[in-house]
């Protein structure tokens, strides 16, 4: 059983990443970063403390601020989502460079995202 009192928020992304469509209905970086928003909204007036993975992720913004060599306060999701084809290649791109900001990589020439290393969830 996952105590959700604790860590939750990266299983929470990884489950959405399997099943986007059981969370937000189609695969949408906007409605996942307001599934985000709810999740936290909704964790802060069940008066939980923040986590250490919600902590963590909020270096994400900057993060990707740095990788995309952007200085102005588009939140991350409007960046990927204007350096992706749509919505959906967004999404996609999101979990990539997610892994990339777990792991630490932070030079430019790791993002090397394109639709076509994107997995096939059409079928979801």
């Amino acid at each position: 059983m996952l105590d959700v009192k604790n860590e939750y928020l990266y299983h929470l992304l990884e489950r959405i990443k399997q099943r986007p469509g059981m969370y937000i209905g189609q695969c949408s970086i906007t409605r996942l970063n307001m599934l985000l928003i709810g999740y936290s909204q909704a964790r802060m007036e069940l008066g939980l403390p923040r986590t250490e993975q919600e902590k963590h992720f909020d270096n994400f913004q900057e993060w990707i601020q740095i990788k995309f060599n952007i200085n102005s306060s588009q939140s991350w999701d409007s960046i990927i989502l204007s350096n992706s084809t749509d919505e959906k290649d967004a999404f996609y791109k999101f979990f990539q460079l997610f892994e990339q900001f777990l792991h630490g990589v932070t030079n430019t020439a790791s993002l090397e995202l394109t639709t076509k290393s994107t997995p096939d969830y059409s079928n979801i």
